[in-house]
């Protein structure tokens, strides 16, 4: 998993990221919320740990921004030493998923990460995807573009379904490789001739291609609606 801790205290950062980093996940971390906040609407993660007490921006607030302006529904697994029913029930108000109060056990933080992980994806697995004239349905797979079924291969429908979860986001190379193949590429022509092929059968079914490429970045899928 790609795991963001959000969280002022440096040994307490530290020994997070070190565990963490150790059971093979990929850390990023910030001290304060607004660094943490740029991080969680710039970068895809597959869950966040946040404190509540941070300097700039409160873990409740950036939890709220999270959830309301920003539309992300990464899982939040709130870490606090705030123990009444009050702050749990508004940390959960505020839009978090899961609730831990410092001190914690590391092996039950990364647990609870991934209990949390594996319920988002179901979620995600199971929801229909429209963006404009663009539908997905992951049960069957299908695909429709301006009333036209469009037949992609497996990896092209990966990648398309990644992009089609947050339209209008700038998708890194990295990040759709990852999504494709598990793994980042050594020759950057595989990604780039599969989204060649996706292009091409998304532009002859609806009349126009709603994927733009970011030079020196990635693609990304364009919304009308918030263009």
């Amino acid at each position: 998993m790609h795991i963001l801790i959000i969280e002022d205290d440096l040994a307490i950062a530290a020994n997070l990221y070190d565990f963490l980093e150790s059971c093979g996940h990929n850390v990023d971390a910030a001290a304060d919320g607004v660094t943490g906040l740029h991080l969680a609407v710039t970068q895809r993660f597959d869950g966040i740990l946040l404190d509540i007490g941070l300097p700039g921006l409160s873990g409740l607030e950036l939890c709220r921004k999270l959830r309301q302006k920003s539309q992300i529904d990464t899982p939040v697994l709130m870490l606090t030493a705030r123990d009444t029913l009050e702050d749990k029930l508004a940390g959960f108000e505020y839009g978090a998923d899961d609730y831990l109060v410092k001190p914690f056990a590391l092996k039950e933080v990364e647990a609870r990460l991934n209990a949390l992980h594996k319920r988002h994806c179901g979620k995600v697995a199971n929801r229909i995807l429209e963006v404009d004239d663009l539908t997905f349905d992951p049960k069957t797979l299908s695909i429709i573009f301006v009333d036209q079924n469009v037949k992609l291969p497996p990896k092209c429908i990966r990648l398309l379904a990644l992009m089609m979860s947050e339209p209008g986001r700038v998708f890194s190379r990295q990040e759709l490789e990852t999504e494709a193949w598990d793994d980042a590429q050594e020759n950057s022509d595989t990604l780039r001739s599969h989204m060649y092929v996706l292009r091409r059968a998304l532009a002859k079914a609806g009349g126009y291609d709603p994927i733009e490429t970011i030079h020196g970045i990635g693609y990304c899928l364009i919304s009308r609606v918030q263009a």
